[in-house]
């Protein structure tokens, strides 16, 4: 029987939204193993994690195999998985001759890195993902998730994690009433106007979005944090241990 791994989090976000640029924070750097599934799109800061481009998605797996033999290796980052499974898609679905069978294959992919290399794996993990708004023709309200094809459209991404984190812009002036230790504007911040910050649960405006984490991780004045994962990699630290 395989413990859970406590140390899971999906960072979502729109195009822009802070998502890659608050992994900057991350402690120990040199331990970090980043998978950059973005067609080797440079991090928008100097960063000295051990880079990989990933051209097949089975590069992935591979990764994960190899973090567990190197004790130096404390967290992984998959950057993003939106464009993992867009990736998986054009490597075998597309050029498949049995196009059900490649849509299983692609929904199994999922599932094999969630519940087995996920679920086994001794290291931190933090995925990041994109995001849209789509139409729940049930409730004819527009739900922001993020987007997947093929069966797993039915339960979305975001029920393989119990820490949905938010990364997003958002204006100074409406953090003006928020006052928590983990919330800082900065001089700069202030004179532009815009804050890149952590949404790390639902507020009235954003009941349709799939924010989620476990009861009590966070404050209720907690709601927006500077988008600086390495003070959601503790907070869920201090939580679980």
């Amino acid at each position: 029987m395989q413990q859970t791994n406590d140390q899971l989090v999906l960072i979502c976000g729109e195009s822009a939204g802070g998502k890659s640029a608050s992994l900057h924070s991350l402690k120990n750097p040199e331990g970090v193993m980043y998978f950059n599934c973005e067609s080797g799109k440079k991090l928008p800061f100097p960063s000295r994690f051990k880079e990989y481009i990933i051209t097949d998605p089975l590069q992935v797996l591979q990764g994960f195999d190899a973090a567990e033999t190197k004790a130096e290796i404390h967290t992984i980052v998959v950057d993003s998985l939106t464009f993992l499974l867009d990736m998986y898609e054009s490597v075998y679905v597309i050029p498949a001759t049995n196009g059900m069978q490649a849509w299983q294959e692609f929904q199994q992919f999922f599932k094999n890195l969630m519940q087995n290399y996920v679920a086994r794996s001794t290291k931190n993990v933090i995925f990041t993902a994109h995001v849209q708004s789509t139409l729940n023709e049930a409730s004819m309200t527009l739900e922001k998730k993020v987007p997947v094809k093929g069966a797993l459209k039915a339960n979305g991404l975001e029920a393989y994690f119990s820490t949905v984190i938010s990364a997003r812009k958002i204006g100074v002036d409406q953090l003006k009433d928020v006052k928590n230790d983990l919330l800082t504007i900065t001089p700069q911040e202030e004179a532009v106007g815009v804050k890149y910050v952590y949404q790390t649960s639902l507020t009235k405006e954003t009941v349709n979005e799939r924010i989620r984490s476990s009861m009590g991780m966070w404050q209720a004045e907690e709601v927006f944090i500077d988008n600086n994962c390495q003070f959601l990699m503790d907070r869920l630290n201090e939580y679980y241990n």
